[in-house]
């Protein structure tokens, strides 16, 4: 009885340990993925935090190579470029999305699923290359139209992927209990099926536009960059013409050989990467065990 137990006991021993040594590994990649990101925000912090100051975020850039100034406008130039992106963006994506979950089981919706999907790979300085041909070329001018055109095109494939794989888990018995109501397909997809999957197509715009709120390729050929604060009284015309944003500001701040302007940079830094820390953290507050939909 004895002898035929060891096989049983060196099998389950071999079992733990091979459980205990990939669970190691696992903490160990785990550990070395960490280390470049908590020294990245080690950095930023330490080199960032004694350029944030009130006037810090209430001035628009001082003289360059002396001390004062701050980053109002590209603070108020980034909000306003991610608030056009999510008009342009968030609709296109959405209902791209609704579509795929919902009415593109064809092969209309299968090259459409692929082509989304090659451009959510695309390079953002292709992005960027070609809404500077579209617009800037076209009207002769930076503006925050032409980069909130080219961050759209990064943000629909991400919110028409993120929408369809939420909706697709919402149970089908869902959608028999509104046929079953006489509810229309159209009508059950919009009043039943996106407020069961809203969590994950929430979750999806609020990723998407922590995505973009860091580009800074396109940015470049779109925006250009500007020192002045947004005109509240012409709107419009100020949507025209060049406007800065965080990532524009630390991009050339960097290059900068004085030691005011990187330390700005640094601050800079660091007020993007708040705001993108704190998107996700809403993302995670919105969607912890609510309904359906993509966790982030």
């Amino acid at each position: 009885m004895g002898s035929s137990l060891n096989p049983l006991v060196s099998n389950d021993r071999q079992r733990r340990l091979k459980n205990h040594l990939i669970s190691g590994l696992c903490l160990v990649c785990v550990g070395l993925a960490l280390i470049p990101l908590g020294s990245i925000l080690f950095e930023v912090i330490v080199r960032g935090l004694p350029a944030i100051n009130i006037d810090f975020f209430t001035k628009t850039p001082g003289i360059i190579g002396q001390p004062g100034g701050g980053i109002a406008e590209a603070i108020q130039g980034t909000l306003i470029l991610v608030g056009l992106t999510c008009l342009i963006g968030v609709p296109i994506g959405v209902f791209a999305g609704v579509y795929l979950a919902e009415f593109g089981d064809n092969a209309f919706g299968r090259v459409i699923r692929f082509l989304n999907d090659v451009l959510t790979e695309f390079p953002s300085i292709v992005v960027g290359i070609l809404a500077y041909s579209l617009i800037v070329l076209s009207t002769r001018s930076y503006s925050a139209w032409a980069g909130a055109v080219a961050l759209s095109f990064i943000m629909m494939p991400i919110v028409a992927r993120t929408t369809e794989e939420s909706l697709k888990v919402v149970p089908n018995t869902v959608r028999d209990a509104a046929a079953a109501l006489g509810i229309r397909r159209w009508r059950s997809t919009f009043s039943v099926v996106i407020t069961t999957g809203k969590n994950g197509v929430i979750t999806g715009v609020l990723l998407s536009v922590a995505r973009i709120a860091g580009e800074t390729a396109p940015l470049i050929l779109t925006v250009l960059g500007s020192s002045l604060l947004f005109n509240l009284n012409n709107p419009l015309g100020s949507l025209r013409r060049p406007i800065d944003a965080l990532p524009l500001r630390i991009y050339r701040y960097a290059l900068l050989p004085y030691p005011d302007a990187i330390q700005q940079g640094w601050g800079a830094a660091l007020v993007l990467i708040m705001m993108v820390l704190s998107i996700n953290i809403l993302v995670r507050i919105a969607t912890r065990g609510r309904g359906y939909g993509v966790k982030a």
